[in-house]
């Protein structure tokens, strides 16, 4: 007998009978797959309105979205669920889309700049799939933003701009375009761009926009109120500690370290993983006398997120500490963070021409930020160029970008007293008196080396002369003129009384 009729004879054989047990069993199993079945066929899908709550990798694909910030857990709970649904779907342009930005937050949270060539495959992979003449969007806005990270606001623009061309409305194209137009210099653009933006999705990302460009511009109170209002949308405890973050900033700008360190606190207990603020609160614990605890922040922060301006700012602290031979080690470091950064396309040239022209050579800090000033005509690149060409000796052409860099009404204690050295090197002593005395009264613990400069500088300069330009100066005391006496009025003659008028003899009684 072969397999296939011995299958048969076991399949014709008559089965055992079903004791009243047996029955039970299986009609409880029978209604326990009805059940099963009928839960998997009547559940619905998630929409935005399901009350389950997200999950990680849910919850950070929405932020990264919407352009805000992410979770670390959950940024890593994205990253692994959208390479391993690649792994098997590598033609899902949407995917790459969503891991390419994935992986730019990931670069912001850590100060990586290894995240970036990762990214920028993922962006241009899901670009081959589907391309920009398609309708790719979200790549399209990635390599913007991926651009503009990198500090190559040439092709932020050039991604935004395109973005814009095909769809007008996509929401997404204008904060590309913000950050794009500031790095260049270009402030009416970035300031209708934002306007835009808030006309057609206002939110954390058009507010967080908003707030700079009031605060390039000089409005303090409105960046202020623009970042509470960036504050108010955020969701997540991410969200919140960055507004916390920026809204610690801008307090520090105002010279308000006490309150900016409250800000900072605030943003590292909403999020520990907020790097950011461990750095703005070492700064503001500087200002406030406390450098022992400044250093160990900068240190800390500097173990989370290498970023070569807090390396600078740790060098210069430990300067003012009069700790030398430790400053050396965060300005080797921020030397070497500068040209990993080089490496993976990041231009780190303003801080590193800062640190030439303080701590190096000034002649090859020109150079570097001449060629910076090529690309980027921003505030801050002019603001570096030109002290770069006052510790190179050259103030006439140094004021020249200080100007710049000041005339558009950034309220900033480091411009001012960069302009005013320049202008104390020309010999302009009241310019060098307004711009120090602007620096006290907009931060006067701007630096922890610059600020006690500062100070010096504007008790050697000293108070004008009393009485005002000479040529407002009265020669004789004062003497009051003696004024004209008032005309007495003349009277006027009274009018004549009109005679009474006589009755007519004709009407008499005697003529009746």
């Amino acid at each position: 007998m072969d397999r296939i009729d011995r299958i048969d004879e076991e399949s014709q054989t008559p089965a055992p009978p079903v004791t009243f047990t047996g029955r039970k069993t299986l009609v409880a199993a029978a209604v326990a797959v009805v059940l099963i079945a009928g839960a998997l066929l009547i559940r619905p899908a998630r929409t935005g309105d399901d009350a389950r709550p997200p999950g990680p990798s849910e919850r950070a694909a929405a932020a990264v979205g919407m352009g805000a910030p992410a979770a670390v857990v959950d940024l890593t709970a994205l990253v692994a669920d959208r390479e391993k649904w690649l792994a098997k779907h590598a033609d899902d342009d949407a995917s790459w889309a969503v891991l390419g930005g994935a992986y730019l937050e990931q670069a912001r949270r850590s100060a990586d700049p290894a995240w970036f060539p990762k990214a920028e495959k993922a962006l241009k992979r899901s670009l081959e799939v589907r391309p920009a003449e398609k309708g790719n969007f979200d790549a399209m806005t990635g390599m913007g933003t991926l651009a503009n990270a990198r500090r190559d606001y040439g092709t932020g623009k050039k991604w935004g701009e395109l973005v814009r061309a095909q769809s007008p409305k996509r929401w997404t194209a204008y904060p590309v375009l913000v950050d794009a137009y500031t790095g260049l210099g270009e402030y009416k653009a970035a300031q209708a761009a934002m306007e835009r933006l808030l006309e057609l999705r206002p939110g954390l990302a058009a507010y967080v926009r908003a707030s700079q460009v009031y605060r390039d511009r000089g409005w303090r109170e409105d960046a202020v109120v623009a970042m509470e209002h960036a504050a108010g949308a955020a969701k997540g405890p991410a969200e919140k500690a960055y507004t916390l973050f920026r809204l610690g900033e801008l307090s520090w700008e105002r010279g308000e370290a006490a309150e900016a360190l409250r800000l900072y606190e605030g943003a590292l207990r909403t999020d520990p993983a907020q790097a950011e603020a461990l750095g703005g609160r070492a700064r503001a614990l500087a200002a406030l006398g406390r450098g022992g605890e400044a250093v160990r922040d900068y240190r800390m922060a500097l173990g989370r997120t290498p970023v070569p301006r807090l390396a600078l700012e740790l060098g210069e602290l430990l300067d003012s500490l009069g700790r030398d031979e430790e400053a050396r080690l965060p300005y080797d470091m921020l030397g070497a963070l500068t040209v990993r950064g080089g490496a993976h396309g990041v231009d780190d040239d303003v801080v590193l021409g800062l640190y030439e022209a303080d701590h190096g050579d000034p002649a090859a800090a020109v150079r570097r930020l001449s060629e910076e000033w090529s690309r980027h005509k921003s505030v801050q690149v002019a603001d570096a160029l030109g002290w770069a060409l006052h510790k190179a000796g050259e103030d006439s052409a140094a004021l020249e970008y200080a100007k710049k860099a000041t005339d558009l009404g950034l309220r900033s204690a480091d411009f001012a007293y960069h302009r005013a050295m320049i202008e104390r090197g020309l010999g302009d002593e009241a310019a060098t008196r307004r711009h120090l005395q602007e620096a006290m009264r907009t931060n006067p613990h701007f630096s922890p080396l610059r600020g006690p400069l500062a100070k010096e500088a504007l008790a050697a300069v000293g108070q004008p002369p009393s009485g005002g330009p000479e040529n407002m100066r009265p020669t004789r005391p004062w003497v009051a003129p003696e004024l004209p006496k008032a005309a007495q009025p003349v009277a006027q003659p009274k009018p004549a009384a009109k005679p009474k008028p006589q009755p007519s003899p004709s009407s008499s009684p005697s003529s009746r």
